[in-house]
């Protein structure tokens, strides 16, 4: 069935290739997906080392309380970008001026069932006047970089299925109820850090930005 207002105009093979030169390839649906983006924090110490800078969730959020996290949060609007997004929440969950976040370089986007994740990562200047929002953030964390580049996560296998809703349309689908759905399985990462759990989405865009270090994603 087809429906539009050129509903019944087919399209020359010219004017097929003009709209997919226009389209940049990006993720499909993504529109409909909830958008956020996350900072991972680099800042250097005196001796010129950089380490990572971890959050604790404060005890008082509707959500993940007390978890282990980077700064960020949903993209709004007003955003002019995914990199403004993170530099933004950044700096209203640590109390750093917007200046002292520097990009350093864009991580791969991270697709849930229900949201996309843009993570991205940024060098701080400096934690002097560190002022991280009470509301927000119940404690702030450094790990050395090389730490982390030696250290390997434990990894768990969470299974993965489908259930459709009790209208699915199953007599529309060959085998009707008895369609033989493909199960899947994710990885779960898990750090333990200075005796804090590192986890869940937190862990695996660490996990990423740990392999490209080390070149396991060349």
């Amino acid at each position: 069935m087809t429906d539009g207002i050129n509903r019944g105009v087919g399209k020359t093979v010219a004017e097929v290739e003009a709209v997919l030169g226009k389209h940049r390839p990006g993720i499909m649906g993504e529109q409909n997906f909830s958008r956020f983006s996350v900072l991972i924090p680099l800042v250097k110490g005196e001796d010129g080392q950089l380490s990572v800078l971890f959050e604790k969730r404060a005890a008082t959020m509707r959500r993940q309380a007390g978890e282990i996290c980077f700064p960020g949060g949903r993209i709004d609007p007003e955003d002019a970008s995914e990199w403004d997004a993170a530099r933004r929440e950044t700096s209203e969950e640590l109390g750093l001026p917007l200046e002292r976040i520097r990009y350093a370089g864009t991580l791969d986007t991270l697709v849930t069932p229900a949201a996309c994740i843009y993570p991205f990562v940024g060098l701080l200047d400096s934690l002097e006047e560190l002022h991280p929002n009470p509301a927000e953030v119940g404690e702030v964390f450094l790990v050395p970089l090389a730490t982390l580049l030696a250290t390997s996560p434990d990894i768990y296998l969470a299974k993965m299925r489908v259930e459709p809703g009790p209208d699915y349309p199953y007599h529309l689908i060959p085998g009707g109820e008895g369609y033989p759905w493909r199960f899947g399985s994710v990885s779960h990462y898990f750090y333990q850090l200075e005796g804090r759990i590192v986890w869940g989405m937190t862990a695996r865009i660490l996990t990423h930005f740990i392999d490209l270090l080390r070149g396991e994603n060349e």
